[in-house]
């Protein structure tokens, strides 16, 4: 690619790609004249003086403020250079702000086991935000472990230790929208009755959260199928932040991926695809690619398989675990065991069959045959005993 659509993708200018070009720092990178040809598997080399800052100087505990819920989920609601999360969680001063920060950590890695290991002793914490921060972790790393029971009342327990705090804070009741409204819209799971809107409570929250929470909205909005308001929610939160937190950062870009991709604009996605992924490697905070797969239309078949095989493997790993136990707690009578019925090539042509896509459009975006498409689409149908493509929409990930 060229040195404009470098700056484009990475979000820089031309002159800053040409200097870094020149120095070295891009791998593969060619001189043609007076400008350079880049590869396109280029990754954005990290600002050196940006990553030893963030390893030289401890970030300041935040100051705790009850009801503030600055204390909650630590590492999603923390600015770090990728490739510093590990230092960040071993700057922190050692008991349950580090621990909770370690399990999220695990979690986001693609480590749930090591996520509740690490977070069950904290469920009963007399800490507010460490309490709540455990009951998250342990319902959302219990589901890819086929634990939907504990699941599920680790999310009880949350809403109960909200309950039980006062209810003149306003902050708890951002937090309790915050916990209903992720877990209905990712877990698909009944929202109670009486809770704020999602617009009213996200000035409530802390920046971090503020940015997730703006993930969920756009999520569903995205289910609710406006495709458009959903991509505007998303990069309005991206644009918005006064500094980079990679966790939320890197939802936000894939729901992101998942509108412009049922929009059809698979360029447009696969900038915001990258730009996620290169939040996500360098600290391997992979498991948010596995619980967007099938819903990134085959994009990482297209884009990440090529150059990051391995990677691309475990990936593949976290989302049979994640999607069979989300099956479990979505719809049982569906059988959990449609996405180990369909290897993940044929899962991703089926979710582009089943959003109407042609079998070329589908071969042109997986760079594959028409033919391999029709074979990947003849036997998810033989697999999943239906005999049209548009009856594949019912067994998809939504």
């Amino acid at each position: 690619m060229t040195v404009k659509d470098a700056a484009q993708r990475w979000n820089v200018t031309e002159r800053l790609v040409q200097r870094l070009c020149a120095e070295g720092r891009i791998e593969g990178a060619v001189k043609f004249g007076r400008s350079w040809g880049v590869p396109v598997n280029a990754r954005k080399p990290n600002d050196p003086r940006r990553a030893d800052s963030a390893l030289r100087v401890t970030p300041p505990r935040p100051r705790r403020v009850p009801g503030s819920l600055a204390g909650l989920m630590p590492l999603m609601n923390t600015p770090f250079a990728p490739g510093t999360c590990a230092e960040f969680v071993d700057s922190l001063a050692p008991g349950s702000r580090r621990d909770i920060a370690q399990a999220e950590f695990y979690y986001f890695s693609g480590r749930p086991q090591e996520a509740v290991a690490a977070a069950t002793r904290y469920l009963t914490s007399e800490d507010f935000d460490t309490r709540l921060s455990a009951c998250l972790i342990c319902a959302y790393a219990n589901l890819p472990l086929g634990r939907i029971d504990r699941a599920k009342h680790a999310l009880e327990s949350a809403r109960g230790a909200i309950a039980a705090a006062s209810e003149e804070i306003p902050q708890l009741r951002a937090a309790e929208a915050f916990i209903a409204q992720t877990a209905s819209v990712l877990l698909h799971l009944p929202t109670p009755e009486g809770l704020p809107r999602a617009q009213d409570v996200l000035p409530l929250l802390p920046p971090g959260l503020r940015a997730f929470a703006c993930y969920v909205q756009a999520h569903a909005i995205y289910l609710a199928g406006d495709y458009a308001q959903s991509l505007g929610i998303a990069q309005t939160a991206l644009m918005t932040q006064e500094d980079v937190y990679p966790i939320p950062s890197i939802y936000l870009h894939l729901i992101a991926v998942m509108d412009l991709m049922s929009m059809r604009e698979t360029d447009r996605a696969r900038e915001h695809l990258l730009a996620a992924w290169e939040l996500a490697r360098p600290d391997d905070l992979i498991q948010a690619f596995g619980e967007h797969h099938g819903l990134l239309g085959g994009m990482l078949e297209a884009e990440l398989k090529p150059w990051w095989p391995e990677d691309f493997k475990r990936i593949i790993a976290i989302t049979y675990r994640f999607s069979a136990g989300w099956r479990r707690v979505h719809n049982p009578a569906t059988g959990d065991d449609v996405a180990d019925d369909l290897t993940t090539t044929e899962f991703a042509a089926s979710m582009l069959a089943a959003r109407g896509w042609t079998n070329q459009e589908i071969a042109q975006h997986m760079g594959v045959s028409v033919n391999t498409v029709k074979s990947y689409i003849s036997r998810s149908l033989a697999k999943l005993g239906v005999k049209r493509r548009q009856d594949l929409g019912r067994f998809m990930l939504s």
